[in-house]
């Protein structure tokens, strides 16, 4: 295993930069998911970015990718992860040690991306977060993708710290308390509709079609959101992976999630 990069990151712009985080640790993803994460984003986001991985593994990973070490999430040893590592992109060593700064556009690496991401960039707000698709009744977001000023929530990480137990008996997951967290701020907004959608829920067409259709990018789509046990390779290859959604291979995926 290779040491994440300590080369000096370079300066920031003036007012602040576009910031693509992804964040890949352990060994479920490759690194042939940030590379192609990284190259659907340049294909698709107008202008300049820093894209940065917060990752322990950098084999592999191109050049274009700053590699960054994740911050400690300082939990009491033996906790359960469960995702919780995401609360760690609200670390102040993001700006301190990093010298990140400005808007940043964090994605999962699983994620397809199928249009212009500009406007994720221009949408107003603080705190946007895609809205949970299954019980949209809830505050709960999907953190498949959402966006946040650097340095400007270390207390969404501190407060984390502070109160493990009692957020964990709380919160299944860092998405339920972030969320819950940015709505007790009064920041919590959510994208259109339309921008981020289930690959399970909106591509694959409903029983009985989805035996006889191929999936299709919903209208208005800019990123699939790939979540449960289907990953952009089995959709391409129409695996299911025991989802009762069984889909027919999605083959334009290919031409999306590629370098």
């Amino acid at each position: 295993m290779s040491s994440p990069a300590t080369t000096p990151p370079p300066a920031a712009a003036s007012g602040g930069d576009r910031v693509i985080l992804c964040m890949k640790w352990g060994t479920k993803y490759g690194p042939e998911y940030v590379n192609r994460l990284y190259a659907m984003v340049r294909r698709h986001l107008r202008g300049d970015f820093r894209f940065v991985c917060l990752t322990d593994r950098t084999d592999g990973i191109r050049p274009e990718v700053e590699c960054r070490p994740i911050p400690p999430l300082d939990l009491p040893p033996g906790s359960p992860e469960r995702g919780w590592t995401k609360l760690t992109t609200f670390s102040d060593d993001l700006v301190t040690q990093y010298g990140l700064s400005g808007t940043a556009l964090f994605l999962d690496l699983d994620v397809v991306i199928v249009d212009d991401i500009t406007p994720f960039f221009e949408v107003p707000g603080e705190f946007l977060i895609i809205h949970d698709w299954k019980r949209p009744w809830r505050i709960t977001g999907n953190s498949s993708v959402y966006r946040f000023t650097l340095g400007a929530h270390p207390d969404v990480l501190a407060t984390f710290r502070r109160d493990f137990d009692a957020i964990r008996a709380k919160f299944r997951n860092e998405q339920a308390y972030l969320s819950d967290e940015m709505h007790k701020k009064g920041l919590l907004s959510y994208w259109d509709a339309r921008w981020c959608a289930s690959f399970k829920y909106h591509s694959i067409p409903r029983w009985p079609m989805n035996y006889f259709k191929a999936p299709f990018i919903p209208d208005g789509a800019r990123i699939l959101i790939f979540h449960g046990v289907m990953n952009p390779p089995d959709a391409l290859a129409g695996r299911s992976n025991g989802n009762w959604r069984r889909p027919k291979p999605a083959a334009w995926i290919a031409d999306h999630w590629h370098e």
